[in-house]
């Protein structure tokens, strides 16, 4: 990678578009390598350059504040950070001047990396991963959107290391290198405010496939009709293993008889009966154990380590999570549901849900299809917040909806007060969002945070 960086960037006008925790990672990596290195941090952020890693360093520049995209074109090369937007910034500049993180990281460990993308479960996939992978004894590290900027980790890895890597739309967009095996679970409408159209954030996604050869893996879910759709349009030529929940695949993973069958080697074998218990529920659940599960067989992790470490995984935070009990109610928190389909997913999951809790920021999102399950499903009560919630609520209101409960709230922590009146004992209140988070939130992890805050704060009272 030191190579690589020198070959890059020495002699080189360069801007770092972003300051977050990848810009960070990023400068600490070239200042290891190049420690005189003229660059420009442009960062919307007028208090970055009081930062402790940049403030003394005589060889940064700054361009900063409501300015701070003005003339990009001036560098030589621009390593953008995943958090903004080209297009929601309207910053005009030639792409091939541009570079990320991810790119570089990946010029040089593709053949190690095993990316996964999707619009929904990629968190959740890629520790499964992670956790059945460190059970096989194997040397596995696992990175990227996850929260572990690749370059603060280089020094863990080795040649043997397996790199588990979380790839989002935005860490994609730029690559000319992908990895050596490559996931993608799902294409649903996210991210519409980021760029110009739909079908631009989903060839975003593709690329993580668009630059793999006849020797690299790709896992998809044959049961999406858009990854398909795009698949058959590019044409590409690679080693492929699918998953589907609806029909039987000649290499890959699908369901028979409630198991999940492997089939491989013009074998098919049951792998893992659905009927165990395990901590992750509900049908979109079952599709990305079988991504994880096509990894493993391709990597030759025996069964049995594959078996035991779906049944032992716990499953991550802010999803479908346990959140608490009070007066025999149980409360659910699913703050990562930033899209319909996911809530609809929870729902599914859980069954009994009685009250649910929607909206947040309006990305534009369509909830057409979102109104029509949540007025056929059995749920009674609706509680809706932000501007997305107004409108989920204005969709709602189409149907007949004699036997519901709408209720708008301003804060998000009213809440509490009609969840405990209005859910029926026993029955779950559910918090599936299908917005982001911004109207209140920075970020999904904080409303769920939040949430469970409350929770417990009943719990506490009831003690």
């Amino acid at each position: 990678m030191h190579e690589l960086i020198r070959e890059k960037l020495a002699g080189k006008k360069v801007a770092l578009l972003g300051f977050g925790r990848e810009g960070q990672a990023t400068i600490n990596l070239i200042r290891k390598v190049l420690p005189s290195q003229e660059m420009t941090i442009c960062d919307r952020d007028e208090t970055v350059r009081k930062h402790p890693l940049v403030a003394t360093d005589n060889c940064i520049h700054f361009q900063l504040g409501g300015g701070y995209a003005d003339n990009l074109d001036a560098f030589d090369l621009i390593i953008k950070s995943p958090g903004i937007s080209l297009y929601a910034s309207k910053i005009l500049i030639s792409h091939a001047t541009i570079t990320s993180q991810t790119d570089l990281f990946l010029q040089v460990y593709s053949r190690q990396v095993i990316g996964v993308t999707g619009t929904k479960g990629k968190s959740t996939t890629v520790s499964l991963l992670n956790h059945i992978l460190k059970s096989a004894s194997e040397d596995v590290i696992l990175l990227g959107n996850i929260g572990r900027p690749a370059f603060n980790f280089l020094d863990e890895i080795r040649p043997s290391t397996r790199i588990i890597y979380e790839l989002s739309s935005h860490q994609l967009e730029y690559l000319v290198e992908a990895p050596h095996i490559a996931v993608l679970l799902n294409l649903y409408q996210e991210h519409l405010d980021a760029y110009p159209s739909y079908r631009d954030y989903q060839m975003a996604k593709m690329n993580i496939t668009k630059y793999q050869d006849e020797t690299d893996y790709f896992v998809y879910n044959a049961d999406d009709p858009l990854v398909a759709g795009n698949l058959k349009e590019m044409n590409l030529h690679r080693l492929y293993r699918m998953f589907s929940m609806v029909k039987e695949m000649s290499d890959g993973c699908f369901i028979r008889d409630h198991h999940i069958m492997v089939a491989l080697n013009l074998q098919v074998i049951p792998l893992y009966d659905l009927d165990w218990k395990r901590k992750l529920k509900g049908d979109h659940n079952i599709r990305n154990i079988m991504a994880a599960i096509n990894v493993c067989k391709i990597l030759e992790v025996p069964d049995d380590i594959i078996v035991d470490g779906i049944t032992t995984f716990k499953g991550l935070e802010h999803r479908i999570e346990f959140a608490g009990s009070y007066n025999g109610i149980d409360f659910y928190n699913d703050s990562i549901a930033t899209i319909p389909e996911a809530t609809i997913e929870a729902v599914k999951s859980l069954q009994n849900v009685d009250t649910l809790i929607l909206g947040g920021f309006d990305r534009g999102i369509d909830y057409s299809r979102l109104a029509q399950f949540l007025h056929s499903s059995s749920i009674r009560n609706f509680i809706f917040t932000g501007d997305a919630g107004k409108r989920i609520k204005e969709e709602l209101e189409r149907f007949d909806l004699q036997s519901k409960n709408l209720f708008m709230i301003n804060r998000f922590d009213e809440f509490v007060e009609i969840a405990i009146k209005y859910t029926r004992v026993g029955d779950v209140c559910l918090l599936s969002p299908a917005a982001a988070s911004y109207n209140e939130f920075i970020n999904f992890e904080f409303r769920g945070k939040w949430f469970k805050e409350l929770v417990r704060n009943l719990e506490i009272k009831n003690e």
